[in-house]
This record gives C-alpha cells, structure tokens and sequence, in this order.
C-alpha cells in the first residue's frame, strides 16, 4: 500500500508543478544580460580593464508623447519605473506611495516600506529640510507651469538588462505632489540627467561606478526608441564635437558660430546664441527655439529652396505652427526637396541638419510637414530639443568639457555597440561564468555554488545558523536551501551548493528578484560573519520553468485522480474488513483439525441461541 501511496504523491507534484527537473540541459547565465544574436554559448572572463557600462532601451516616441522614456530600477526587491530622459533636469524623481496629488501613470507607485534599503536622506549639507520628519525636500519647477514636490530617499537602484554597471545606492526624489503636465504624462517620472549634485551621472561618477560620460541616440522619423548609454562609448573617427563649458550652467550647452541652409551662410551674429546659458542642448525639450531673427532667416532661406510652396494651417491653432503641403510622404526622399541645414560650432565643427531633424508630420494633411524650429519668447534663450539629434549619437563627454555628434541609425543601435563588458571583478565574485539569454525566460530555480575559507569539519555544526542567516541576507520569499556541501582539497575549505525555489512551488522565480540577489551576493559590501570565514561565488546557474503541453497536464491528472481512487477504495476495503475482525479471521486465517473434547461446548450453544 505505502508503495501505491509514493506514486500517488509522485503524480500530485508533478500536476502541482513540484516536480520541475528539466531533462533537457538548463541555461546558466547572468539575470539580464543578453547574449549576442546568433550565438547560443559564450565564456567571459573578468577584465579589470573594462570601465563600467549600461546600455538602456529607449521606448515612446518623441512627437507622440513629446518624450522618450527608460526603464530604471529603484530598491530590494526592485520596482520598475518608466521615466523620462531629461537632460535640462537635475533630479530623478519617482511618485511616492504616499502622494497626495500624483496622476495615474504607467506603473505603480513607489512603495518605500516596501523596500529593505531605503532611507530617507536627513535634514544637513544646506537642503530644504522638513523639520516635522527632519528629512531634506525637493521642489522642480518647469517652463511649461508644471512642477514636482517631494522628499528625498536613498535606495538601490539598478539600470536594467545590457549593463555591466552594478546596482548603486543613490539618492531620488519620492513625490508627493505633482502638477501640470507632470500629473497628466503617462510616463512615471523623471530621470535628471542635469550636471548637478544630485544628478545621477554626478553621483554615479563619485562613486567611481562609471567614466564620467553618456550617450543619448533617438529614433528618426516614423522610427520609435533608440538608446542610451551611461558610461564611456567609444567615439567613432568622424564624430563631431562642440565645446561645453560646464560651469556657466547646470544645463548642457554647445556654442554655435555660423548655420548654413544648402551650403549659404545666413551671415547670423554669434553672440546672440551666447547670452546667459548659451545655447541648450535639452532632450526634455520636443523642438528647437532659436532667437527670432534666426528663426526668420533660417524659414526664409528654406522656402527660398522649395520656390514658393503651400502654406497651409497647423493643427492646432494654439500654435503658430509653420506647414507646408504637396510633398511625397516617403521621409526618405524628403532631402530631394527640402534643404539640408549645417550648425557650425568651433574650430569649423559642422552638424549636419537633415530634414527629418527640422521637420514633423502634419497629423491632418498626406503629404504635409511643418517645421519644428520656433521662434523663441526670449530673445535671449536658444534651446535645440530632440527633433534636431533625431538619428544622432550624442555623446555628452563631460569629462572633457565636450559633445560629440555622430550620425547613424538610432533603431539599430544596440547591434552597432559592442557589447557590454563584463562586471569588475570582486572579492566574492565569479571566476568565471557562462551564459545563454535568449527570448522568454521562466525562472524555476536558482542554483550558485559558493566557496568559504572554513574546514569542512568546523562548517557543519554551523550549517543551521548559515542557512538562516542567508535567508535573512537575501529577504526573498523563495525557498532558500542547501543541497550538499563536501570539503575542499586539503580540507581547507568548503564548498557550498544552495538552490533558491519559488514559493509556491508551482510559481517561478522573477527576473528582477534573481537579479536582486545576484547583485546582493557580488557587491562588495556583501559580508558574512566572521565565523563563517570569507565566501567566494563561484557559479550561478538559473533553470528555466519546464513548459507543460495541455495533453500532458491533463494525462497527468486523470493518472492521479485514478490513482486517488483505487488508493480510496483499497484503504476503505481494509477498514471494512478489520471492522468484521471475526469473519475476516474465519476466512483468511487457517483451519486446524481439533478433536470433539477440545471444542468449547458453551460457545458452540451461544453459537445456535436463537435471537
């Protein structure tokens, strides 16, 4: 019977998803982090050499939604964010779970109490302090009337998938009121790119976590995406550069000396794109806004080119929109019409403007565009937005004091770069690793092995304690267990094979919770008690969550219903039998000849009583 009970149980699990062995071999790899395309297996080893490096999907479309968002990462375990790219903000902020005045966006917002590293940053270093919860505030005010308050944090905060940049604790804003286009933007929130102090390239480069630069690429016209790079990227040979001077503003400005329309000068005085901030290059901003008399010379030298075309209305009359109509739609074919446009910066740096990076769309009229050059309300102010570095890799190469223009294909982007490299290698990090990422992942299981300095001998008294000490390090809800553990050549050390397991059995393990522990583990701040000695990862192995076919699945269960069943009936037959003891003896036990004068004549006249 107990045999017929181990297959039941057997055919339980495997209905429940316990049982989630893959017999086919499973892919080790590092959470998020893609293989390249067309190759299935790769070893990297560790280079000290390899500066730090994120390689960050760009999503949403410029004259869409007026932005381009990333994907950021922010405390243990992690909780994603969509938020804008900005390079004229200063700080990355978040709404707070407990904003009083936030819009519905497009994720949840963030929980503090639900993250094991947050902190709110104390009141001190001269920041606008709340002296009821002596916790520093921000305040963001924009342009267009819309604005941000909120508390500063400090939390983990992790840069998604293609990154050899490892998790780092940075300070945020966590909203608490939000206002304007702010409040009614699907996007989360913001990341200040802005060369400030709470700037998060400036506090990852303090921390020494990257070279002191990044890149920015959007889509062309009709293209959605593109890039974006935090750290150094190699810059291609024809790359051009204008001078920034990163002290006159916490913006990045380029400084412009001529603009050519078809190869003419529009003869323009330079110093009016260099008063007060200078010229802005602002990814936040959609357009560009130049002074008035360079607005006017640039659209009279554009329509000199196209011999008089048809001014038509924009689409919204709240704009002074300038269109034109009677044009192919091919965007490719738009620079056999329209003129090409060149900004010279220093030293005779020319950017070349081609027509998709001053002209968009008329959403109303096939074959129409209007220019996304305005006349700025302030003479004083010129701003380029994104429309003029659509299809430009802008590199902002703040370490020295320059920004790099190189034209290409900003869709494509991510199979030009190289891949990134590796992370730096760590006292208790890997010597080695294999990898194989590719399409959908389900994480059944989670499987490292670790090395300590600690005789087999000492460690095995100690096993109970470790395991709940990293149970209590790793704050997952998984299963956390150890496998087997052996001693080490000499006896010297101990090998430790841990296997982490989703809870319930039946779910799988999240991409970002396997991230999450994986980066707890190689940070170096990482300890285990002295007791324990010192650890060193050696493996890291993630299986996929076995698919199950319906016809399997439904097999599996009508065998185990069935099995359920003629187990019920043999332990109700066994009960009904020892119930009726007397016949179950009589018929079962063996008959034994006995002699007339052995037989008990009483029970033998109980026998015949009549009832």
């Amino acid at each position: 019977m107990w045999s017929l009970i181990i297959v039941l149980l057997f055919l339980i699990s495997e209905v429940l998803g316990y049982q989630t062995i893959n017999p086919q071999p499973s892919p080790t790899i590092l959470p998020l982090f893609h293989s390249k395309p067309n190759s299935s297996r790769h070893r990297r080893h560790l280079d000290t050499n390899n500066q730090a490096q994120a390689q960050m999907k760009l999503s949403d479309d410029l004259l869409t939604e007026g932005y381009y968002t990333t994907k950021l990462f922010i405390g243990t375990p992690p909780q994603e964010f969509a938020l804008i790219v900005d390079t004229g903000s200063t700080i990355t902020y978040v709404p707070c779970s407990t904003c009083y005045q936030c819009g519905h966006h497009q994720d949840p917002r963030f929980y503090p109490n639900n993250s094991t590293t947050y902190a709110g940053v104390k009141c001190g270093n001269g920041c606008i302090c709340n002296q009821k919860i002596d916790q520093c505030m921000y305040r963001v005010d924009y342009a267009e009337k819309s604005s941000s308050r909120g508390v500063l944090g400090e939390d983990v905060i992790s840069f998604g998938s293609k990154t050899s940049l490892k998790p780092q604790r940075l300070i945020f804003g966590c909203e608490n009121m939000e206002s304007g286009q702010l409040y009614t933007q699907h996007a989360d929130g913001i990341i200040g790119l802005g060369s400030a102090k709470l700037g998060i390239m400036n506090q990852l480069v303090k921390k020494g976590a990257i070279d002191d630069s990044f890149s920015l690429c959007y889509g062309g016209m009709d293209q959605t995406g593109g890039m974006m790079v935090l750290g150094n990227v190699p810059p291609p040979k024809d790359m051009v550069y204008s001078h920034y001077t990163p002290g006159r503003s916490r913006l990045y400005n380029v400084e412009i000396k001529d603009i050519l329309v078809s190869g003419n000068s529009l003869k323009l005085d330079p110093k009016m794109f260099d008063t007060q901030e200078g010229t802005i290059l602002d990814s936040g901003t959609t357009f560009a806004y130049l002074p008035h008399a360079a607005f006017t010379a640039i659209k009279s030298a554009i329509v000199k080119e196209l011999n008089s075309p048809t001014q038509i209305p924009g689409v919204d009359p709240a704009f002074q929109d300038v269109c034109y109509s009677g044009f192919e739609s091919d965007a490719s074919k738009l620079s056999n019409v329209f003129p090409n446009i060149h900004m010279v910066f220093g030293k005779k740096q020319e950017l070349l403007i081609s027509p998709e990076n001053y002209l968009f769309r008329h959403s109303k009229v096939h074959g129409a565009y209007c220019l996304g050059i305005f006349a700025s309300n302030n003479d004083k102010m010129t701003i380029l937005g994104g429309i003029l570095v659509r299809n430009t890799l802008v590199t902002y190469d703040r370490k020295n004091n320059r920004i790099g223009f190189w034209k290409t294909n900003c869709s494509e982007l991510s199979t030009t770069l190289s891949s990134p490299s590796s992370p730096s290698p760590v006292s208790n990090g890997f010597k080695d690793f294999d990898y194989d990422f590719t399409g959908n992942f389900q994480i059944g299981f989670i499987k490292f092995d670790m090395y300590l300095n600690i005789s087999y001998l000492d460690f095995t008294p100690l096993v109970p304690e470790f395991t709940q000490f990293m149970k209590d390090k790793l704050q997952t809800r998984s299963h956390i267990e150890i496998m087997s553990f052996i001693g080490g050549e000499g006896n010297n050390g101990t090998l430790i094979k841990w296997r982490i397991s989703p809870s319930p059995p039946s779910a799988h393990i999240s991409n970002s919770t396997a991230m999450a522990i994986f980066y707890l583990l190689t940070d170096h701040s990482f300890q285990i008690p002295k007791k324990f000695g010192s650890f060193q990862l050696l493996r890291w192995k993630l299986e996929e969550l076995p698919s199950r076919t319906w016809w399997k699945t439904s097999m599996t269960l009508v065998i185990g219903v069935s099995m359920i069943a003629i187990v019920a009936a043999l332990v109700y037959l066994i009960v009904y039998l020892r119930k009726h003891s007397h016949w179950f003896k009589n018929k079962f036990q063996p008959h034994f000849y006995q002699p007339v004068e052995a037989r008990d004549p009483t029970h033998e006249e109980q026998e015949l009583q009549q009832m």
